[in-house]
């Protein structure tokens, strides 16, 4: 039992989830429309994702590559540039959560031995690079894929709607990282061993497969089976490298959407409000239960879809719960050696508010709001 409090003293964000699913029941009693309400998409793509970044990790393909980076970029702030540069780039075009499981792991390692205050800072910038850079596309994120594949938005509605915010949110993200300096990178020593053919070609099969999925061409669940079933015969050792308390956080959280859309006074209120501001209120309750469970839960309230569409994707800034995104570079950022998670909260917190009144002011000259 001692063990089992510690576990969830230490893991406040799940604690915090599985509080507020559990508090859900009140308002409404578990049925069918809880379990309805469980994305099982997301969670078997979040799964197959973490699964195939872990098996590179693990046969060290990351190592081999940050020597390549390191031989390249010889400064603190050029790799920080580049590596959020990458995320901004990367999450339009295979979602913000899978620019954040790829790249976060390789700014760990490749700023082994910078100082920690400086890849808190990486971090959390390339945190903000993928959360605004997904905005652009319909396979940018979650919610953005939703509202596409309801044919509730065209394809070309993303950037039209998005780029003016995305320009300066890019802009503003290469102004933040000039505040770490540029000091010489240690090189990352690459591994002189070469990497196993079998595993290599593994991995890269799943890699394309995962594409493909994300493409809507292969379902979810078959690439999450082959994950399980080709990784448990031949790397089995990659499996207990999944982050699962992230899975269980998301479920937790889909669990009390699925209640809080089901308890009739919030529904009407919800109707209400969005009928008034569907941008504000969409950032908003993005803040509490996090934007790709906002999108879902207010889409039925509302006929401007391009007001919502854009309050859930700046409403991915805020909370740390703002986008489920946010919550996977926590995680990966405190398992690293030497993290200091309350000075990743204070920078976290600090420069998404700044982010945040940008896209704001953004949003009034474009007459969003």
């Amino acid at each position: 039992m001692k063990r089992i409090l510690n576990y969830f003293k230490r893991e406040v964000v799940l604690t915090v989830a599985l509080l507020a699913a559990l508090a859900s029941f009140l308002l409404v009693p578990p049925g069918e429309h809880t379990l309805a309400g469980i994305d099982t998409t997301t969670l078997l793509m979040l799964f197959s994702l973490m699964a195939i970044v872990a098996g590179f990790r693990h046969m060290g393909a990351f190592d081999k590559l940050a020597g390549a980076v390191t031989s390249r970029i010889h400064a603190l702030r050029g790799l920080a540039m580049a590596l959020t540069a990458g995320c901004f780039l990367l999450a339009m075009v295979a979602t913000n959560d899978v620019a954040l499981i790829t790249l976060v792991p390789f700014t760990i390692l490749l700023m082994a031995g910078a100082e920690m205050k400086h890849l808190t800072l990486a971090v959390v910038l390339e945190t903000i690079a993928a959360n605004l850079g997904s905005m652009v596309t319909p396979i940018g994120n979650p919610q953005n894929l939703y509202l596409y594949s309801s044919g509730q938005l065209d394809a070309l509605d993303f950037p039209v709607l998005t780029w003016p915010y995305a320009a300066l949110a890019f802009a503003l993200l290469m102004g933040c990282c000039l505040l770490i300096p540029k000091v010489e990178v240690q090189p990352v020593a690459a591994s002189g061993k070469e990497l196993p053919a079998r595993k290599f070609g593994l991995y890269g099969a799943l890699t394309l497969l995962a594409l493909l999925t994300l493409a809507k061409v292969v379902p979810a669940w078959l690439l999450a089976a082959a994950v399980l079933v080709l990784v448990l015969l031949l790397d089995r050792e990659v499996l207990r490298q999944v982050d699962y308390t992230l899975l269980m956080t998301f479920v937790c959280f889909f669990v009390f959407v699925a209640s809080v859309k089901e308890y009739a006074p919030i529904r009407i209120w919800l109707e209400a409000q969005m009928a008034n501001a569907p941008m504000l209120v969409s950032l908003l309750v993005s803040q509490v239960i996090s934007n790709v469970p906002a999108c879902l839960l207010l889409s039925p309230f509302t006929q401007d879809v391009p007001a919502l569409m854009l309050g859930v994707n700046i409403g991915g800034l805020g909370t740390l719960v703002a986008s489920l995104a946010s919550l996977i570079s926590f995680r990966l950022y405190g398992a690293a050696e030497g993290a200091r998670r309350r000075r990743f909260m204070m920078v976290f917190t600090g420069l998404n508010a700044v982010f945040l009144a940008a896209m704001l002011g953004m949003a009034w000259v474009m007459g969003a709001v």
